[in-house]
């Protein structure tokens, strides 16, 4: 039997299974199976293929910004009114046939915005060309799930294709940590109650990744899903925005009905008629969590003009990382003014975490 022969049939016995609390662990152990079996058949299937022209796009700008939608939802007609792309326009389905890139410039930030073409309904299986395309989404800093307004419901079939390449929507990484041993087989440790998944389906799903000598530490109640998750090891976990365009076409009324029916928020635009482009932009900033550092010269003026785009948290260290690589490493303090510091300029080490907005002078 080969691998999609094994596929569905264990996909066929999940179906049958009825799910409750005696076969929770046999469940759990399925969703291993197939998760492990999925990942087999897709290196595969990517050794065989050799990519092909167009879904090769350099990373440009402070972060990388993708637009997925079904086909004739509009994003092409908003890429170009995000940036000053020329991404082709047309009233007819699958006009985008390549990845379109354009930049936008906001806040001092430039964002790579692509435009993808339209996926379908089992794109992450191959079809349409769709695995191709949500590869480029994995490796997103943000996704835009743009959808028609005719069609709301397409949201569910984008985020089910989207978890079906690994790629996990506004979520975290679990608090799981596996360490390798070579000796004391298979060590679980917990700083909580698990009420989700017992240890002996730990174990179990732990064994079909063959990880049998580990130590493995456990800090929030987690789902066998998330387990699978940190064992298989190639998820993606990347922030997304919900767009709704063509909202010109219906009544506000219906507008407030579609964000009571599936169930989560969006922003309501018009690509055609440039509605809420602007707060498609300043949405984008701030979901990418950034914060402007302005450099200045140790006998100089600071640079306003031209910020240093980090995302919040990020300490002088990391600073000069994005400078360059080498530059952290000669770099032995910081003189910093502005909201992070009790008065300025201030002499920080490297460790310090910065705000926005804040003046830094980086001392060799």
């Amino acid at each position: 039997m080969g691998v999609p022969e094994k596929i569905k049939a264990i996909e066929e016995e999940m179906k049958r299974t009825q799910i409750h609390k005696h076969t929770e662990h046999h469940i759990g152990l399925l969703k291993a199976k197939l998760s492990k079996l999925k990942a087999e058949q897709e290196a595969s299937q990517r050794s065989r293929s050799s990519g092909g022209p167009g879904f090769e796009v350099k990373k440009g700008g402070d972060c990388t910004v993708v637009l997925i939608g079904l086909p004739s939802v509009g994003k092409s007609t908003l890429l170009n009114r995000l940036t000053n792309a020329k991404s082709k326009v047309a009233g007819y389905a699958f006009t985008t046939l390549t990845v379109v890139p354009g930049l936008l410039e906001y806040n001092g930030a430039k964002m790579q915005i692509l435009d993808l073409p339209g996926i379908i309904s089992g794109a992450a299986t191959g079809s349409g060309r769709g695995r191709r395309v949500l590869s480029v989404a994995r490796n997103a800093d943000l996704i835009l799930l743009v959808l028609d307004v005719f069609q709301p419901d397409q949201v569910t079939t984008l985020r089910n294709e989207l978890y079906e390449m690994g790629i996990r929507l506004n979520t975290q990484p679990p608090r799981i940590t596996i360490e390798p041993s070579s000796q004391g087989g298979l060590g679980i440790n917990t700083t909580c109650a698990l009420t989700k998944i017992s240890e002996a389906t730990i174990r179990a799903i732990l064994n079909v990744y063959k990880i049998n000598q580990a130590n493995v530490i456990i800090r929030e109640d987690i789902t066998d899903d998330q387990l699978i998750d940190v064992a298989t090891g190639n998820r993606m976990y990347v922030p997304a925005l919900t767009i709704l365009n063509k909202v010109d076409l219906v009544s506000p009324k219906y507008v407030e009905e579609v964000r009571k029916r599936i169930g989560e928020d969006f922003i309501a635009v018009s690509a055609d008629q440039n509605l809420n482009v602007e707060t498609i932009k300043e949405a984008i900033y701030n979901r990418l969590n950034f914060i402007r550092v302005y450099l200045k010269p140790r006998s100089g003026s600071p640079d306003f003009k031209e910020p240093l785009i980090v995302t919040a948290g990020s300490r002088v260290s990391d600073v000069c990382t994005k400078i360059h690589r080498k530059f952290a490493g000669e770099a032995k303090y910081a003189l910093v003014s502005g909201s992070s510091v009790r008065f300025s300029p201030q002499r920080v080490g490297m460790d310090h975490v910065l705000n926005d907005r804040d003046v830094v002078t980086i001392i060799k």
